[in-house]
């Protein structure tokens, strides 16, 4: 796993450079948010299971045919297989914001995720609405949290989102 610094570093490296202009502004970028970052993760990890909870309540709010006979949440089983899902998620993603970089999704979640969910028939689309609500509600936690800017909160999310999402080939 990797984060925006160690990301930095090695671009640069494997290019044989030294920091330009533009690796410094990233860099101080990155120092500059640090403290808010954490602050942001340490507000997920006190309300991680309510976060997850209420996502999954929106989104049967949204999607009742998810959790009706026939759905694809519809058994106690897939109900909590669903939740997890957006646990691991939410867990991950907060990860990424600290690290500032989306590398641990790539690696940890997203490798093959889309395929697999494809065999199993779970849907695609349903669980991508889950992972931006999620990104909502955490967004809110961060705000209630006294973190003003929430810019940096956006990326694990859309970044999950965007590789799930379906793509024309």
């Amino acid at each position: 796993m990797r984060d925006a610094v160690t990301s930095l570093i090695k671009n640069y490296d494997v290019a044989g450079r030294y920091f330009d202009r533009n690796a410094i502004d990233t860099l101080k970028e990155y120092f500059d948010s640090g403290t808010a970052r954490v602050q942001a993760a340490a507000a997920i990890n006190s309300n991680a299971a309510a976060l997850v909870k209420q996502a999954g309540s929106k989104l049967f709010e949204e999607l009742p045919e998810l959790i009706r006979p026939g759905g694809n949440a519809y058994t106690t089983r897939r109900l909590a297989a669903c939740l997890r899902d957006m646990d691991y998620y939410l867990r991950y993603a907060t990860y990424a914001l600290v690290a500032g970089n989306t590398n641990v999704l790539d690696e940890r979640v997203l490798q093959g995720l889309r395929e697999t969910y494809n065999s199993l028939g779970v849907p695609i689309g349903p669980t991508v609405r889950g992972v931006q609500i999620l990104k909502d509600l955490v967004k809110a936690q961060v705000v209630g949290a006294g973190i003003t800017n929430t810019a940096f909160v956006d990326e694990p999310f859309d970044h999950i989102t965007r590789e799930l999402s379906e793509r024309d080939v």
